[in-house]
């Protein structure tokens, strides 16, 4: 029912949400200089932060030499464009301590969002 709370462009337009309200207060705070609007500001990044925050630890979790080993072994059973977005979908949805933990084989949700994924990837968008 959430699936959008992963997409790119729900993040990307969260952060121009924040963006606009950060900046709006600060426009406003020099102009009248109420501390309000400091107060505005303080929480707008905190709650940017608090609600960006762990959308960015999944995907930047992954070390390069992690990722690179994981295309690897998808390259040596898949095509590259496959591999591309299953890995993409991966490395979003999973850190690395929770992927390694996965029995890829027999873990039902893994291969739930697997299969899931497959679907989105051959898309008619997607090529």
């Amino acid at each position: 029912m959430f699936d959008f709370l992963d997409e790119d462009w729900f993040v990307i337009g969260l952060e121009v949400v924040f963006l606009i309200l950060i900046s709006y207060d600060v426009w406003k705070y020099v102009k009248t200089r109420k501390r309000e609007y400091i107060v505005n500001i303080v929480l707008a990044i905190g709650f940017a932060i608090w609600v960006l925050y762990p959308f960015y630890t999944k995907y930047y979790m992954w070390e390069a030499k992690e990722r690179e080993g994981l295309i690897q072994s998808c390259l040596s059973e898949h095509n590259a464009t496959y591999c591309a977005c299953i890995d993409d979908k991966i490395f979003k949805a999973y850190d690395v301590k929770s992927f390694k933990a996965l029995d890829q084989k027999n873990d039902k949700e893994f291969l739930a969002f697997i299969k899931s994924s497959e679907e989105e990837c051959f898309e008619s968008s997607w090529f």
